[in-house]
């Protein structure tokens, strides 16, 4: 028997495995909605111009690959903090550090709580990223979920929300999506944050916030609303952020995590934790990213460049959303939703059915990437899901 007899053959990642049948496929007019990366019309991932410009200057500039240390750019989660909490003074309270991807902030902070409260109970809405569990149960934390999102009737499951924090104990944590919730689009109001804040507050849940698309729902500002409601109300609060979309940086692997404690001294000590733990993880995160972000935004004209061209971007997916709901059924809410995401109503067969005869590809669930689409190749799902429906 071999030392590696006893592990077990897992199953291939569902998503993957969708994309080997897309590229598999020979058909000329099919359509990918399953890749969660931002397209624009032409169907192309570009590099923004504010971006690759940045990486050029980088290119000219950076005399040395020297490793930084496991905190990653300084600069880089400055320019970050500042971005996600706006001009919020949180009086030393905060600490950060950079991360390799939004992935690795979760993760980062799944070990942070696990080191602080083994064995923690951590409340998440369903429908989610399928993600969340598995890095949540890796780091040992006990995962308590509740719906969050009806696909059937296309709506959040406020009720429901409050209830689950209702039934958490203080020191229990909830994780929510930032903004643009993935993969439903499904976002709570200003009005529920608020009353999500004073909940968590009141009953002494730490709150555990995922700020992975701020920029593409309904405004730079307004996408980090939410969190920053949380942050006026509650003392200590985890925020992972990833720059892989509104930057368009998905393969350097760019992220930040920022915790908000009690005190200074209180974040000096998590700040000591994070960094032991990122050193056992992955020593340093990558640099090349977070140097050209950091470049470009100590640019006035690159960041009035790349602002521009989030806009257009996030301009481009409310387009989309509108002409979708245009079309009714099952797509009617598409445009009350944010983001790069929503999750059809659509009936298992009828996804398979969509997939074999008309090379329409999304993901079981029903789950569609918006930005897999362009104006004019929503008729074209409209009419597919009329025929198979």
């Amino acid at each position: 028997m071999s030392f590696f007899s006893p592990l077990q053959q897992q199953p291939a990642d569902a998503l993957l495995a969708l994309i080997g049948q897309y590229r598999a496929d020979p058909r000329p007019h099919k359509l990918d909605l399953g890749v969660g990366v931002y397209r624009d019309e032409a169907g192309n991932t570009p590099v923004p111009a504010a971006l690759k410009e940045a990486e050029q200057r980088l290119w000219q500039r950076q005399d040395s690959k020297s490793y930084l240390g496991p905190e990653g750019n300084e600069a880089f989660t400055a320019h970050m903090q500042r971005l996600a909490f706006g001009g919020m003074d949180f009086g030393g309270r905060m600490t950060g550090v950079q991360t390799p991807g939004g992935t690795g902030a979760l993760r980062l902070s799944a070990e942070l709580i696990a080191a602080t409260v083994p064995g923690a109970r951590v409340w998440l809405g369903t429908p989610t990223w399928p993600n969340h569990p598995p890095i949540l149960r890796a780091a040992g934390l006990t995962v308590e979920t509740y719906s969050y999102f009806d696909p059937a009737s296309q709506t959040l499951c406020f009720d429901a929300l409050m209830a689950a924090l209702n039934r958490a104990g203080a020191g229990d944590v909830a994780l929510l999506h930032g903004c643009c919730h993935n993969p439903t689009g499904a976002d709570l109001t200003p009005v529920q944050w608020q009353e999500v804040a004073a909940l968590l507050s009141a009953r002494g849940i730490i709150p555990f916030l995922d700020l992975a698309y701020q920029g593409l729902g309904t405004g730079f500002d307004a996408d980090a609303a939410g969190v920053r409601t949380v942050l006026d109300h509650c003392p200590e609060v985890l925020v992972a952020y990833s720059c892989d979309k509104n930057f368009g940086i998905y393969r350097e692997r760019v992220g930040a995590l920022f915790v908000l404690t009690g005190s200074a001294a209180d974040a000096a000590r998590v700040h000591s934790n994070m960094l032991a733990l990122a050193r056992a993880n992955w020593s340093m995160p990558p640099d090349h990213g977070a140097a050209a972000i950091a470049l470009l935004l100590d640019d006035t004209e690159l960041t009035a460049l790349w602002q521009a061209e989030l806009d257009a971007m996030r301009s481009r997916l409310r387009g989309v959303r509108a002409a979708l709901s245009a079309h009714g059924g099952p797509l009617a809410a598409v445009e009350r939703q944010n983001g790069m995401f929503s999750l059809l109503p659509l009936a298992t067969d009828t996804i398979a059915r969509l997939k074999s005869e008309h090379g329409i590809y999304m993901a079981g669930s029903g789950r569609i990437n918006v930005a897999g689409l362009t104006l004019d190749t929503v008729p074209v799902l409209a009419a597919a899901i009329a025929a198979c429906a």
